[in-house]
């Protein structure tokens, strides 16, 4: 089974269409906090890219909720894509593509980096 939870902040989001189907791309940040050997805090940032798509007739009223800087929690499947860029580094995308996507409040408490004990 290939599902992926995450929670974190909208980077960058487009909306467009392919072959008549509202697509939203976008990209999520996520946190990590943890401490290292002295005891200083340490935040780890992943950014995965996101699409949600509305394909047969399937309305998703959430597409034009994304936007830079909204808290957002999505769930769906993941990809693991390796690409050499422009400047000869071979690097890793991570993927999302979303099944949902829901937009949450700034108070909501579960918006908080995950912590290691």
């Amino acid at each position: 089974m290939n599902i992926i939870q995450l929670r974190g902040v909208v980077g960058r989001s487009d909306i467009g269409s392919y072959n008549g189907n509202r697509v939203c791309n976008f990209s999520v940040v996520t946190e990590y906090a943890s401490r290292d050997r002295e005891g200083n805090s340490v935040i780890e940032p992943t950014w995965f890219n996101a699409a949600l798509w509305e394909t047969g007739g399937v309305v998703k009223p959430e597409i034009d909720k994304i936007q830079k800087g909204t808290w957002v929690e999505v769930t769906g499947r993941l990809k693991i894509r390796k690409y050499t860029s422009i400047d000869s580094v071979e690097r890793v995308a991570l993927d999302v593509f979303a099944r949902s996507v829901q937009v949450l409040e700034r108070d909501d408490t579960t918006m908080q980096p995950q912590r290691d004990s």
